[in-house]
């Protein structure tokens, strides 16, 4: 039996669902997301804790001024954590996890430690994942620090970029012990982003 266009069997309409995107597309995050000491994996002042901070920009290198930031990462031993409580800090146990608002000029900031390689010659790194307006999906990269220059020589995914491409993915430490890492979402310069396919 034949069924008018657009019509079930029992004659109701079918419905067509559209795909949607992975995230809302901003600008909520700084409303909705962000949590009292997100961006405190350690409490400032420790004396372990280093500052890693920087600012998000766009393809012509303006701010972005309602991005978000979370990063994880492995503690200083290379040790990845299974502690839970990252949404209620409790100023003792490091999860690994945090989450920040940048503010008006696109600026984030976290105090935490610098990661231990999570395996033997391996380089350490910080992950994080980038929300902002006119983002359908999150964003994914990596923070590598600069100091051992012979395991990032050998980091798989950084030996897989151009020479020039690295340089995007490794933070510059300055003086005081910070980490600086800023995040460039188009355009010269950009920021190399990782994609996981679906499934795997």
């Amino acid at each position: 039996m034949a069924h008018a266009p657009g019509a079930s069997a029992g004659g109701t309409p079918e419905l067509k669902l559209a795909p949607t995107p992975g995230q809302t597309v901003g600008p909520f995050f700084g409303y909705a997301l962000p949590y009292e000491k997100g961006g405190e994996l350690l409490a400032p002042g420790h004396p372990r804790s280093i500052r890693l901070y920087g600012t998000v920009t766009d393809g012509a290198g303006q701010p972005i001024p309602d991005a978000l930031i979370e990063i994880w990462q492995a503690d200083e031993t290379g040790a990845v954590s299974r502690e839970t409580g990252s949404l209620v800090r409790d100023g003792y146990t490091f999860t690994g996890f945090g989450r920040a608002a940048v503010d008006n000029a696109g600026r984030y900031t976290f105090t935490t430690v610098n990661p231990g390689p999570t395996e033997p010659g391996r380089a350490p790194f910080i992950a994080m994942t980038v929300f902002a307006r006119g983002l359908t999906n999150r964003l994914f990269t990596r923070i590598y620090l600069p100091e051992d220059t012979e395991a990032l020589a050998a980091d798989p995914l950084l030996s897989a970029l151009d020479p020039d491409r690295r340089s995007t993915l490794v933070a510059e430490r300055e003086a005081d012990g910070s980490l600086r890492f800023d995040v460039r979402l188009q355009g010269n310069g950009e920021t190399v982003f990782l994609s996981y396919p679906r499934g795997s």
